[in-house]
């Protein structure tokens, strides 16, 4: 093995899963069902379906229409 080893021109593993963290919403249960009802026609876990939904919605730069009544 070498003493030292130049990483200056690396390139990331685009197969490299990203790293993922674990928190605590509050969900409302018909969203969860909604989400449970659709992983199941898919084949996925609905959590990875949530995750795989968020992640479109932020590679897609979607924005929440709020409206306050």
């Amino acid at each position: 093995m070498r003493e030292e080893y130049d990483f200056s021109n690396s390139i990331k593993n685009p197969y490299a899963q990203k790293e993922k963290k674990q928190i605590s919403i509050n969900i409302e249960t018909d969203t969860i069902a909604y989400f449970k009802t659709l992983a199941k026609k898919v084949g996925i876990p609905y959590q990875n379906l949530i995750n795989s939904y968020l992640t479109d919605c932020v590679s897609k730069r979607v924005e929440p229409k709020v409206e306050w009544n």
